[in-house]
């Protein structure tokens, strides 16, 4: 039975997802973690969350390297660790430094922290040819006037290192700019609690279907699980509303957005780790938005599962531990999944959600997962204000997607007006 260390998680699906793999291999687990009433506060109905079912639960600050590294060292003596893991993008750097620190498997630090910091990202990519869209790395407002009045509008600003499309913004003129950056002003720290890096990422609008390719790398070697599509909303924001796995594209475009993930990881120098690569193909041919190591979250990882029999998570488990990950696919009788969520077009007291009993009768759905009435919602403006999500299966062909839209314009939010007119 081998012993891992648990850093952080993001609370939603990977968050149980992990803990279950962790246990389904024979394994346990001890968590870490800053803030305990996070965890306790998103613990699933009257359910403590799993998370807290681990072997040990100890609080420690997360948030300072220097002092978590020789406590945790200290721990490692104590307790013995065969592998680190998180499924936070906040924390994988830490993770990636504590596996150097402790001598576990894991990817290189510098990779982690490449990937993680959307500016080295770019730059990593470009020495190496790898395609991406024009950019310019502004420390400052009258930095980004500059660059945008030479590139021309429409652009997208970026921050480097927040994560959930959070403050990600179309803008088609100075103005729009300007109010970007106010935005940004509001935010000096992320969800949690780490100052965030000022400089933004300005980048060329790429147009063109989005997909993610979900691979893992071990030993030198990418092998490629699937390509995802995704469907993307809220304009000016960029929020993804949904996902289908496989993704409905040739053999040519599907094998050129694989190829594209796997040059973007070799150039970034990732290895030991299970990665999510977002690939626009433009029409002038695939461009690299961003390089996630780390399962896929959205509930793609479960797509994967149904359609491939692949388990991620397990696989990100596997390949912490330094074991050789199970990737045979299997047949599962699902030939494409889907997964579609709804999101809130206003501010407002949630009261509940129309049509849900029927949406969740029909056959197609294999989970109907929404937010609770009494919850204070506002409009959506990044991936972190869904109300909910519908999944579906489809065992003939590739419409899963299809069908999971069309439920889901069944489901309608409802709100109590006294409290959205206060």
């Amino acid at each position: 039975m081998a012993h891992l260390l648990v850093i952080e998680s993001w609370v939603g699906s990977m968050s149980r997802l992990l803990p279950r793999a962790i246990g389904e291999g024979g394994h346990r687990f001890t968590f870490l973690t800053r803030d305990l009433h996070h965890y306790l506060r998103a613990a699933p109905g009257d359910t403590a969350h799993p998370l807290l079912a681990a072997a040990n639960v100890l609080t420690a600050d997360t948030n300072d390297p220097a002092a978590l590294l020789p406590y945790v060292e200290r721990l490692h003596g104590v307790l013995g660790f065969d592998g680190v893991v998180s499924s936070c993008d906040y924390y994988l750097p830490t993770v990636a430094l504590v596996a150097e620190r402790l001598g576990l498997p894991g990817p290189s630090a510098a990779a982690v922290e490449a990937a993680c910091r959307k500016d080295l990202t770019r730059g990593r990519l470009a020495a190496a040819g790898v395609p991406g869209p024009w950019y310019a790395l502004c420390r400052d407002r009258a930095e980004a006037v500059a660059a945008a009045a030479g590139a021309g509008y429409p652009l997208v600003v970026k921050p480097v290192d927040l994560c959930a499309g959070m403050l990600v913004r179309k803008v088609a003129n100075e103005a729009e700019l300007l109010a970007a950056y106010r935005e940004l002003d509001e935010f000096p720290v992320n969800a949690r609690g780490q100052r965030r890096e000022p400089a933004v990422l300005l980048e060329e609008l790429l147009t063109g279907p989005e997909v993610s390719v979900e691979t893992v790398s071990r030993s030198g070697r990418t092998e490629v699980v699937g390509v995802t599509s995704k469907t993307v909303g809220g304009a000016p924001a960029f929020i993804e509303t949904g996902h289908q796995f496989p993704a409905p594209l040739g053999r040519a475009d599907a094998a050129a957005a694989a190829s594209t993930a796997v040059a973007a990881l070799a150039a970034l120098g990732l290895d030991q780790v299970v990665a999510h690569t977002e690939v626009k193909l433009t029409p002038h041919g695939p461009r690299v938005v961003e390089v996630n190591p780390r399962p896929a979250g959205n509930r793609i990882t479960e797509l994967v599962r149904r359609v491939t029999g692949i388990d991620l998570a397990a696989a990100a488990v596997d390949v912490a531990l330094g074991h050789e990950p199970d990737l045979t696919v299997r047949p599962t009788g699902v030939a494409s999944a889907a997964v579609t969520f709804l999101l809130p077009d206003r501010d407002g007291l949630l009261t509940g959600v129309d049509g849900a009993d029927q949406v969740s009768r029909e056959p197609a759905v294999v989970e109907l997962t929404l937010a609770d009435p009494g919850r204070q919602v506002r409009r959506a403006v990044s991936n972190n204000e869904y109300l909910g999500h519908l999944m579906t299966t489809d065992t003939e062909g590739p419409d899963a997607l299809d069908t999971a839209e069309r439920l889901l314009s069944r489901l309608t939010p409802c709100y109590a007006e006294e409290a959205a007119r206060a």
